[in-house]
């Protein structure tokens, strides 16, 4: 299998990136991703998760849905892209290497990390970081390529932003 077709496996990826505050968490988002993950609608490549009590106290979960092998080799191929447009064909082949390497490291974050993000967090507060490949595009996507097309923009469209919008439109 060459690069570029391992390349195509990979569905888009989306880092999401939320933030609570004194959230009553009760596993409904857990359920969710778990039922997305389920029907092949989503993957989770990385997912953190950093909470800050009110005495200032952290805790922390990070989860995957990559086996170790999967995480090598997604890091083989985001380093062999970000190599690739950094450096052409050389550039790829080290990015793959360095990617694979610490993408194979299952512990993405060190504690440090964490701490680092914690600090921007408010006591009482949690913050998620996820990414999240999205596989029910593969096959929209494949169908675009075979036929010759190629994307020209890609852009997520928020309710908020269609507000904003229509407020704009409506201002004097």
């Amino acid at each position: 299998m060459t690069d570029v077709e391992r390349t195509q496996e990979l569905g888009p990826v989306q880092l999401l990136v939320l933030g609570f505050q004194d959230a009553d968490f009760q596993g409904e988002i857990l359920a969710e991703l778990a039922r997305l993950r389920e029907l092949g609608t989503i993957r989770v490549i990385d997912l953190l998760v950093v909470a800050k009590d009110h005495d200032g106290e952290l805790a922390s979960i990070e989860l995957s849905d990559l086996s170790d092998e999967e995480a090598a080799e997604f890091g083989a191929i985001a380093g062999a892209l970000i190599g690739l447009g950094a450096g052409g064909e050389e550039g790829a082949r080290a990015g793959a290497l360095a990617g694979a390497e610490a993408f194979a490291d299952r512990e993405r974050l060190d504690e440090e990390e964490v701490w680092y993000a914690a600090d921007a967090i408010p006591e009482g507060g949690t913050a998620a970081i996820a990414l999240i490949e999205h596989r029910w595009a593969i096959p929209l996507r494949d169908a675009i390529v075979r036929t010759g097309g190629v994307t020209l923009a890609d852009a997520w469209i928020h309710p908020a932003d269609l507000v904003a919008i229509g407020a704009a439109a409506a201002a004097p």
